[in-house]
């Protein structure tokens, strides 16, 4: 790891902590913008700085720096109702990562965001159903079928930003 590596890598934990503070409360699980930004973390900086990246954001919060939604912070996020989802943030951004620099195709990028985002749901909706006495099935309704268009929004919005990004900064 480099200079650039920590720089780019503070930036990105930096737009993930902004990206939680767009939120909505709708119900145990707020809507935010940090699915879009950890997938173009991903996409961006690529499958290993992507992880390390939004691993270190989820350390952050745990140590209790008000990076998650609500500016909040604590371990007690990680067990709480949306901890599977910030769980599965260093997996999805590794995902989309390694897409987008194994393949050109923006369609392979969309596969690969796709693929994160399912990550996402299936960690968040696992923690989410234990969270409630394991009742997986009120999980399902209230944590993952209520953002699927969102979220497939944001992970076509994250694609092209990306790709539009390292068209007008090739270095990136």
């Amino acid at each position: 790891m480099n200079a650039r590596d920590v720089a780019y890598s503070g930036i990105f934990i930096a737009i993930i902590a902004v990206s939680a503070q767009i939120s909505l409360n709708i119900g145990e699980v707020p809507v935010t913008l940090q699915v879009f930004a950890v997938l173009l973390t991903g996409l961006l900086l690529g499958a290993k700085l992507g992880f390390l990246t939004a691993g270190l954001y989820d350390v952050a919060g745990a140590v209790g720096l008000p990076v998650f939604a609500g500016f909040t912070g604590g371990f007690a996020h990680l067990y709480g109702p949306t901890g599977g989802y910030l769980m599965a943030f260093p997996i999805a951004s590794f995902i989309a990562g390694l897409f987008a620099e194994r393949f050109k195709s923006p369609y392979l990028w969309i596969a690969g965001s796709l693929v994160a985002l399912g990550v996402i749901y299936l960690l968040g909706w696992l923690r989410l159903g234990l969270y409630l006495g394991g009742n997986f099935a009120k999980a399902l309704y209230i944590g993952v079928l209520p953002f699927v268009p969102l979220d497939i929004a944001k992970a076509l919005i994250a694609v092209g930003t990306a790709r539009a990004a390292k068209r007008a900064l090739p270095w990136l």
